[in-house]
């Protein structure tokens, strides 16, 4: 358990207008801040941030709550991950109490999955710069399409090589273990980077692909997309990582990582 004097300057510090900006353009309404509900979609900006009260109030959808409360909805995480993230922000070290069981394996579950997101990310790049099948095809598909290298690097874009499996291999050499590289569709556990086979072997599920990895408004790295570059018959154009524990499509932006803080200056943003 996190002590109650850690929760309490966490509470204290967290200023209700300086946590939703990380996430939301605000602007000045009287002596509140008022911008787009970042909970539903909205035209006219009805959420609304009190820093005199603490709290957030969206009177289109009916979000509300405190800076922790955000947190938890924004990001989809529990009470305990919200308050080490604000503790981290304001630099406020946050022991917490022995977990359950099951609290524990959850919380695992997650960031095993994001550790190997994060691995599959600066594999998926190194096969773009670094080997011959990736600039040969994968960069020189990026270039054809008129995207300069500062902007490939940015996104940190990637390449998938065809043959071999190289990416599953990679993973089995490092130690992953399987349950976080497949994805189970009824517990939602595994980042699906990998597939298996009838006969029991596992195959790399964007092989011969160029990659577009997926972030939080964080910045982890929480899925990928991979376009074929050949037509093939029975094989689709794209391909994408399947929910799980620490991804929905429905929950996230492509994009908004890098151009949340731009957003927030220009107060403008086309999608």
């Amino acid at each position: 358990m996190i002590p109650r004097e850690t929760i309490d300057r966490i509470y204290a510090a967290a200023k209700i207008e300086e946590v939703v900006s990380d996430y939301v353009t605000l602007r000045k309404r009287g002596a509140n801040l008022i911008g787009l509900c970042p909970f539903h979609n909205e035209k006219t900006g009805s959420f609304t941030v009190s820093p005199s009260k603490g709290i957030y109030k969206c009177f289109g959808c009916g979000a509300s709550g405190h800076a922790v409360g955000f947190i938890m909805e924004i990001e989809q995480c529990s009470y305990v991950e919200a308050l080490k993230q604000l503790g981290k922000k304001y630099h406020i070290e946050v022991e917490e109490r022995q977990l359950t069981v099951e609290e524990q394996q959850r919380q695992d579950d997650r960031e095993s999955m994001f550790v190997v997101n994060d691995y599959c990310n600066q594999w998926f790049k190194e096969q773009l710069w670094e080997t011959e099948e990736g600039k040969a095809i994968g960069l020189s598909y990026f270039r054809e399409r008129g995207l300069r290298d500062d902007i490939i690097r940015k996104y940190q874009l990637g390449y998938s090589p065809e043959k071999g499996n190289p990416l599953a291999k990679a993973l089995k050499a490092k130690g992953f273990k399987d349950k976080y590289v497949i994805n189970n569709v009824d517990t939602k556990i595994g980042c699906g980077v990998c597939g298996m086979s009838d006969d029991g072997r596992m195959y790399d599920r964007f092989r011969d692909r160029v990659i577009f990895p997926l972030f939080t408004v964080s910045g982890k790295t929480v899925a990928f997309a991979g376009r074929i570059l050949k037509k093939k018959d029975n094989v689709g154009k794209d391909v994408n990582s399947p929910d799980s524990i620490i991804y929905s499509k429905t929950n996230e932006l492509y994009g908004i990582f890098q151009a949340k803080q731009s957003i927030s200056r220009k107060d403008m943003c086309y999608l």
